[in-house]
């Protein structure tokens, strides 16, 4: 059942929790399903240097359709707590402003990744033979790049609306058509990478009709024509919070170029092949703990809108008692079945052999790593911008990108890989530290306001 945006700050926080979790973790097991069984396509339909080109060319798509995203989080932010403070018409223009930044955003991004595409393919780690199966695919999905933007972007709103059912089938929708598009165009007929780039193009369409469908009918966020111009201290507000998360996607697009040449120098095609294996296994198999992160957002930012602090104090606890025992749990399932679980991707003797020590290696600390996503999240819920900028930025920006720089110099292809865990400890000791100082001195406000 939908959570109206009351209920927020009403119910009790392990049953909100759960309402807002599990839709958002079923949305996201969906949509890592449909990565992992379309990497499961490519390789075992086109072959592993498909599963490179894959790797390549995904962070490029992404880093300009989290643009989308990034508006989506850093804005439901400012909605959720305007309906926590009961500020509808500030809601309602904060979504206005929402839809006209990211489509205009992502429009001109997507036009410079057409005119650059070569050079931007090259900048990502398309050397060799990665080259040509990368081309293939880059057009037809930068063509629907826009449409991916959106649907980020209103998947977001819908989820600060408190209708997580509504995100989830927002995410379900675009898995089941690319994975029946991929068998049609890959397999039967015959289309290669251009086959799965268009059945990948497609699904994100028909996500955006669905997100169009929920705005136009279910939404509570009836827009008028008058909402849809520039607000600019909304503008500035959102651009404040969305820095934070278009700052990880844009770290994560440098740590993507960082590894794809590094790993090409140390273990060529084949070891981007491997981490591209790794990659889609970190989405899939964390997906339980970014579901109670997208949970968490709405809550904590609906309550510490209404100065609902020790609600708020609440929900990071239980968030993060359960994504640990989640990811611990991940954890030993990884660790027993790593070698079957590569053999499912690909029949490349190489990869195969490569690559289950190292989805060990990376998997090594994500037991801890509830801290380190939660703690980041409670501060951009709570509309801190910067200190949810710079532990967002932590894991990637201040420590796995020069380890990855220095580790491999010493220990070769294994520095890459034991990067991973070392960044984990060190990103999550930091925001435990900066989370716990939070909560012993700003959340100490009862509902009613008093120490």
């Amino acid at each position: 059942m939908a959570v109206s945006a009351e209920e927020l700050g009403t119910q009790d926080i392990k049953k909100l929790l759960i309402k807002q979790a599990v839709p958002a973790s079923i949305g996201i097991l969906f949509m890592s399903v449909n990565i992992l069984i379309d990497t499961i396509f490519v390789g075992q339909w086109i072959g592993s240097l498909a599963i490179a080109a894959v790797t390549v060319v995904l962070p490029i798509t992404f880093l300009i359709s989290s643009l989308g995203m990034a508006i989506g989080v850093g804005g439901g932010s400012v909605l959720s707590r305007a309906l926590g403070a009961n500020k509808k018409e500030k809601a309602l223009s904060t979504f206005a402003n929402q839809i006209m930044m990211t489509f205009l955003l992502a429009s001109v991004f997507a036009l410079l990744g057409i005119f650059f595409s070569s050079e931007m393919l090259l900048l990502f780690g398309a050397k060799g033979a990665i080259m040509e199966p990368a081309a293939e695919f880059f057009f037809p999905i930068i063509l629907s790049v826009p449409f991916l933007a959106l649907c980020m972007m209103g998947n977001n709103i819908i989820r600060a609306e408190g209708k997580a059912k509504f995100a989830m089938f927002a995410m379900i929708i675009p898995a089941f058509v690319n994975i029946a598009l991929d068998i049609v165009f890959i397999k039967i007929m015959n289309l290669g990478m251009f086959g799965a780039a268009l059945a990948s193009a497609i699904s994100y369409f028909m996500c955006f009709l669905f997100v169009l469908w929920f705005f136009m009918f279910k939404s509570e966020l009836k827009l008028k024509a008058s909402h849809f111009k520039f607000h600019f201290p909304i503008i500035k507000e959102i651009t404040e919070l969305s820095f934070v998360t278009f700052s990880r996607q844009g770290v994560v697009s440098i740590l993507a170029i960082i590894l794809n040449h590094t790993l090409y120098t140390y273990g060529g095609e084949h070891s981007i092949a491997v981490y591209g294996i790794i990659s889609r296994m970190l989405m899939f198999a964390l997906f339980p703990i970014l579901g109670i992160t997208q949970g968490f957002l709405p809550i904590a930012g609906f309550n510490y809108g209404a100065e609902k602090y020790e609600r708020v104090k609440e929900s990071i606890q239980v968030s993060i008692k359960y994504a640990a025992l989640i990811a611990a749990t991940i954890f030993v399932f990884i660790l027993l079945f790593a070698t079957p679980i590569v053999s499912i991707f690909t029949t490349d003797p190489t990869v195969i052999a490569e690559t289950p020590d190292a989805l060990r290696w990376v998997f090594a600390a994500s037991p801890i790593i509830a801290i380190q996503l939660i703690g980041a999240a409670y501060f951009q819920a709570a509309g801190k911008a910067k200190k949810a900028l710079f532990l967002t930025l932590s894991k990637q920006g201040f420590f796995l990108i020069p380890l990855v720089l220095i580790l491999p110099n010493f220990f070769g292809i294994f520095g890459v890989w034991v990067a991973f865990p070392i960044a984990d400890v060190a990103s999550t000791i930091l925001t435990g530290y900066f989370l716990r100082k939070e909560m012993k001195t700003k959340l100490i406000k009862t509902a009613d306001g008093l120490l």
